[in-house]
């Protein structure tokens, strides 16, 4: 690891104003750049540590949405009763992710602007129709995530809040795994109160996507057996030593019949 120099905003302007740097990178709960530094595979000259801002923490309901500060962890996403009462799906995503450091480190925010092509809340963001919120301007979660660790946002932008519409329905499975617990293979659904379904995954590509074949065939028909009968190319999808791209496409529908399920229940 290089020789940084560390800032501690308390507040998001304060840490806009750390971030005109073009040598300033920010830092969430760390879990993926902190282990890249160690590697020597980033070498930001300064760090703006966004943990100590607490306008960037919280839960909160606004109408029939979800509003998640970025700055709020992942395990405090699980833990809470908001969350698991609005939308359950989403608590048990977080809850599912990496280890107890993880979850109680990583953050919402961190993990969208990151956009590993295996994370959950990036899929999670996709499938629930989300909205994220910088500190100048809103995003749409469908124009959000453009690529491989690459993102909407501009330099120097941070995500605030997240915004998440409270579906009628909704699950997520993932194929994890078990050594790092990222997703192999992950797929959320839902459905919203006028029979909207959304289909999201990650693990397969640069970045999460939409499956729109299964979208399709779910708003026909939401039931299991619907999902598991869409046949997923493999083209573009992801080959490595865990699986191999037919793999994942074989895996695709099969999750998704079983989110179906579980949002049934």
């Amino acid at each position: 690891m290089y020789a940084f120099e560390l800032h501690q905003p308390k507040s998001v302007s304060e840490a806009v104003a750390l971030l005109a740097n073009p040598d300033s990178q920010p830092l969430a709960g760390g879990q993926s750049l902190v282990a890249a530094m160690k590697l020597r595979l980033a070498a930001p000259k300064s760090l703006v540590d966004l943990g100590g801002i607490a306008e960037l923490r919280g839960i909160r309901r606004e109408d029939s949405a979800l509003v998640i500060g970025a700055g709020t962890s992942h395990a405090e996403i699980a833990a809470s009763d908001e969350v698991r009462q609005a939308i359950p799906a989403l608590a048990y995503l977080a809850g599912e992710i990496g280890d107890v450091q993880v979850r109680n480190l990583g953050t919402l925010g961190g993990s969208l602007a990151n956009n590993d092509p295996a994370a959950c809340h990036p899929a999670a963001a996709l499938a629930l129709n989300a909205t994220i919120r910088t500190n100048g301007r809103t995003i749409a979660a469908d124009d959000f995530f453009t690529g491989m660790y690459e993102t909407a946002l501009e330099p120097g932008e941070i995500i605030t809040e997240v915004q998440f519409p409270v579906p009628d329905k909704a699950a997520y499975i993932k194929f994890l795994n078990p050594a790092s617990r990222f997703a192999l293979v992950g797929v959320f659904v839902s459905r919203s109160d006028d029979g909207h379904v959304r289909v999201a995954v990650t693990g397969c590509a640069g970045c999460a996507f939409r499956a729109t074949d299964l979208e399709k065939a779910l708003e026909a028909d939401f039931n299991p057996d619907a999902a598991k009968a869409v046949r997923v190319a493999a083209d573009g999808l992801s080959s490595d030593l865990h699986a191999s791209a037919a793999y994942r496409a074989h895996l695709i529908p099969v999750l998704a019949g079983r989110a179906v399920a579980e949002a049934l229940k």
